[in-house]
């Protein structure tokens, strides 16, 4: 009886702790899981990508992200065309099938832009970088930590949104309650059952830090299956 009520007791302990969490205590746990030696705000490294979609020949790509020296780039091949963009110091460049000075007929047929390279740049670095990029200035992190079932596993739930100038998008990030590792992410816009949710599943070591190797999309509105990120350390 002794040692029932003190599992009881402990178990009690542990469930009332994960509820006591502050939305900044939840985001330090989980970036000590991912990236334990802060290596991230020094990143300097490839990441190999494969998109895989459905109904759809899979895109290779090949990330560089030198994050102090200001730096990105990304080589992508799907069928025949390779696309590749970099931008430097807020420089940017781009080429289409090796041809890095691409006339604007070339330009509109691939639908290449600085905008677009700005966006490869965002979304490889945002997605990748987490749950580091939280920590960024414009992110506001909600302090009351909820539980959650998602998919039948309960999960610590921390809510993320922005200041205006940074997004207008509602962000949840759902943890692993027993080592804080970041498994779910899910987004909302401003329109009802708008957004998607991501699954992540293995892990891949990339500079001393865990990153998600596989990544799901799915609409939240229907669950239709999107695609899927694939991280590998080499080609």
């Amino acid at each position: 009886m002794k040692n029932l009520l003190a599992f009881l007791l402990l178990f009690t302990s542990v469930i009332s702790f994960s509820q006591e969490l502050t939305g900044n205590e939840l985001l330090e746990k989980a970036i000590q899981f991912h990236d334990p030696n802060n290596n991230w705000n020094t990143f300097k490294g490839e990441l190999f990508v494969t998109m895989e979609t459905p109904k759809s020949s899979p895109r290779k790509s090949r990330v560089r992200i030198n994050l102090p020296e200001q730096y990105f780039l990304v080589k992508a091949i799907k069928d025949t065309v390779v696309t590749e963009y970099a931008i430097h110091k807020g420089d940017c460049s781009m080429a289409i099938n090796g041809n890095t000075n691409p006339s604007e007929e070339l330009k509109k047929k691939f639908g290449l832009s600085c905008e677009r390279a700005k966006l490869y740049k965002n979304y490889y670095t945002y997605l990748y970088g987490l749950p580091m990029k939280l920590k960024d200035e414009g992110t506001i992190i909600h302090q009351n930590v909820e539980k959650k079932l998602f998919k039948g596993k309960e999960y610590l739930v921390l809510k993320v949104t922005y200041t205006k100038d940074v997004g207008k998008d509602t962000w949840y990030f759902y943890f692993n309650p027993k080592n804080y590792a970041m498994e779910v992410y899910q987004f909302f816009k401003e329109t009802k059952d708008s957004g998607e949710y991501i699954v992540l599943s293995g892990l891949e070591m990339i500079n001393e830090i865990k990153m998600p190797k596989n990544r799901a999309w799915y609409y939240n509105k229907d669950n239709v299956y999107l695609g899927t990120d694939i991280l590998s350390k080499n080609k």
